[in-house]
């Protein structure tokens, strides 16, 4: 008998948790300077043409790869809250971001679920955006300890 087919899972989730009150995280994700310091995997850095962290607010920026490629990005915060922040990515790999934040302890539970429009594609990248994700949440860590 033959097993049914799987669909493609549409999110990518991962979860940690950090030593840094729920307010110190929101900050180094809202204020531009500090999010231009982590955003991204492992080796990239961020040139910010556009950011208005509000709802409806434009995030336009381009991702430097280590290897010397640009990636052009646009995206949407849809939510800025003290629990959480929603960000529609709207080119490339089409998804919506949330990064929740929950007290745990004296520290955070950071949740970074990405919600595909498509689960084929989220499978296909995959891969990519696992490993990619703890890479962002490394760097995130490294900028909350660097804080002032």
């Amino acid at each position: 008998m033959s097993q049914p087919a799987v669909a493609p899972n549409p999110e990518a989730f991962t979860t940690r948790v950090v030593a840094h009150a729920p307010s110190r995280v929101l900050h180094a994700i809202t204020d531009p300077t500090h999010l231009a310091h982590w955003w991204g995997p492992a080796g990239f850095t961020n040139s910010f043409r556009e950011i208005d962290v509000r709802p409806g607010g434009a995030w336009r920026f381009t991702m430097h790869g280590p290897d010397g490629q640009h990636y052009p990005n646009e995206s949407e915060f849809i939510e800025v809250g003290p629990e959480r922040v929603v960000i529609r990515h709207l080119s490339g790999h089409r998804f919506t971001l949330t990064i929740s934040l929950d007290t745990e302890g004296t520290g955070t539970r950071i949740g970074w679920r990405q919600v595909f429009d498509e689960a084929a594609e989220c499978e296909r990248v995959r891969v990519f955006i696992e490993p990619a994700n703890e890479q962002n949440l490394d760097r995130l860590e490294d900028e909350l300890a660097a804080m002032p």
